[in-house]
């Protein structure tokens, strides 16, 4: 496939100056606060509703249990409805199809916060899901229409902002509930998803970059079948438990159908996503980084909270509120925010495979402090400084692995799928976690310390996993090789000579 780029930033034209580069930086200026809104409302809204799912159930007399269709609705619809819309962007237009895509959101987001009942608000979480591409779209548009010198720092600032949102979630949910209701963990995202909207609509230029063709059908249903089990038997498997029928069933059913899935892509003319984009070294070690950074991050937003509103008289609890237990995640948070940007500036410099190393380091060190010892606040508090740089040089390096490796015409599906495996990774990681709280409780019903203790191993397991792959992963020189036999040209240091 062939893709004709015109972009400014990549096309030859002459340098700007004067009054046209202010212009020209005020546009990319806006664009990124416009695409950084977007992602930031979506990622908000994958979390804020996990704390208060106790009191959404309580509020419409439902069980929790029914509740947590709220969290499966959004993640399903987000698996399925992400690599679509991807390939759509690529094929139609990034700024067509996110202005969809920040539509929906806003729709699926205001029907929430005014449901009356569950089917309803589960019906407005499977559309808010659709934004799941926010991501892949976002960072698209940035590649086709930001300056190359500035394509790398703003992916890692974007890529960020999920983990971010994820965080903020966390963080404003109690007090936001507690202050005024349930409803207003919608309301509030509503506002930001509309000036999102409205940026994309009036701020945003259509990118010129393109791969003409048509959606494979056949592809979109199979990998929507293997994405709804498998997720399912994953968020349900506890509840239903592992050994039962439905969840041995839809395990089998989805790794089947996800297999058939690439076979299927192999031979059509035109896939949903191209299967030669993951023989890229580059790209794959990129997608198992992602995977294990999808536990990690969920992994710590269940047991650090779960771990703080224990009572203090457990003797490893710390007794705080829900609003408290969150404001222990800020931290985390900020140095998400700043390592992302710093990773963007490394990735410039030296490539993503050592931002991504360190981010691998960095995480499973944040999870081996408590792993050995979480009696003190210092413990936790210096573990979610850790997790947030870990998160955010990771997040940022992966982005920008797939996004150097790939033509620009690809980047769309490249990473859908990258957005995809994430979403897995943190389904996995909130049904592990869950499962080893609720299987290591006391006499009362508590979490036993041990399972804290093990919880935090196995994040820390995991993070190990990522250093592996990011280890793998290849170096600038190599990097560059690969990319220029795939075709990318649009990145000064791939045309750079090797030092």
């Amino acid at each position: 496939m062939s893709a004709t780029r015109q972009s400014p930033a990549t096309g030859s034209v002459p340098a700007q100056a004067g009054p046209a580069a202010k212009a020209a930086g005020s546009r990319g200026v806006a664009i990124v606060l416009f695409l950084s809104l977007g992602g930031l409302s979506f990622a908000v809204l994958q979390s804020l509703v996990a704390p208060a799912l106790g009191t959404i159930g309580s509020d419409l007399g439902v069980e929790t249990t029914d509740a947590s269709w709220v969290l499966t609705a959004y993640l399903l619809s987000a698996s399925v409805l992400t690599p679509i819309l991807g390939r759509l962007g690529d094929m139609v237009g990034k700024r067509r199809v996110i202005i969809v895509v920040l539509a929906l959101l806003l729709a699926g987001t205001v029907l929430a916060a005014l449901a009356p009942n569950l089917g309803v608000l589960i019906v407005g979480r499977v559309l808010q899901g659709a934004a799941g591409a926010v991501m892949p779209l976002s960072i698209g548009i940035v590649r086709d229409e930001l300056p190359k010198e500035r394509v790398s720092v703003t992916i890692g600032l974007l890529s960020a902002i999920f983990g971010i949102g994820a965080g903020v979630g966390i963080v404003t949910a109690g007090p936001i509930v507690e202050a005024l209701s349930w409803h207003w963990l919608f309301w509030l995202p509503a506002v930001l998803v509309a000036i999102a909207l409205l940026g994309a609509i009036f701020g945003i230029p259509e990118s010129p970059v393109r791969t003409p063709g048509r959606l494979d059908l056949v592809g979109t249903a199979i990998l929507s079948l293997g994405l709804v089990a498998l997720l399912l038997a994953i968020g349900e498997g506890q509840k239903w438990g592992w050994g039962d029928v439905k969840t041995v069933g839809l395990l089998v059913f989805g790794g089947i159908a996800l297999i058939v899935f690439v076979f299927v892509e192999l031979r059509v003319k035109e896939p949903l996503i191209d299967m030669s984009l993951f023989r890229h070294r580059g790209v794959w070690t990129a997608h198992i980084v992602a995977l294990a950074f999808g536990f990690a991050m969920f992994g710590t937003f269940i047991l650090v909270p779960t771990l703080l509103q224990l009572p203090s008289v457990l003797g490893y609890g710390f007794g705080k509120s829900v609003s408290e237990a969150g404001l222990y995640l800020l931290p985390t948070v900020v140095a998400m925010v700043i390592s992302g940007v710093v990773a963007g500036i490394l990735i410039r410099r030296i490539g993503p495979k050592i931002p991504m190393i360190a981010g691998g380091v960095a995480v499973t060190a944040a999870f081996l402090i408590p792993a050995l010892g979480h009696a003190e606040e210092w413990q936790i508090l210096l573990s979610g400084v850790l997790t947030g740089i870990g998160i955010g040089m990771a997040l940022a390096a992966t982005s920008n692995a797939i996004v150097e490796s790939v033509p620009a015409a690809q980047t769309g599906e490249a990473i859908s799928a990258n957005t995809v495996i994430r979403t897995i990774g943190s389904s996995i990681g909130t049904a592990v976690i869950a499962a080893l709280i609720s299987s290591n409780v006391t006499a009362q019903g508590a979490p036993t310390d041990d399972a804290f203790t093990i919880g935090f191993w196995a994040s820390a397991g995991v993070g190990v996993l990522a250093i592996l792959a990011a280890l793998i992963a290849p170096s600038l020189r190599a990097r560059r090789r690969e990319a220029a036999a795939a075709g990318v040209d649009d990145f000064d240091e791939l045309g750079a000579p090797a030092q």
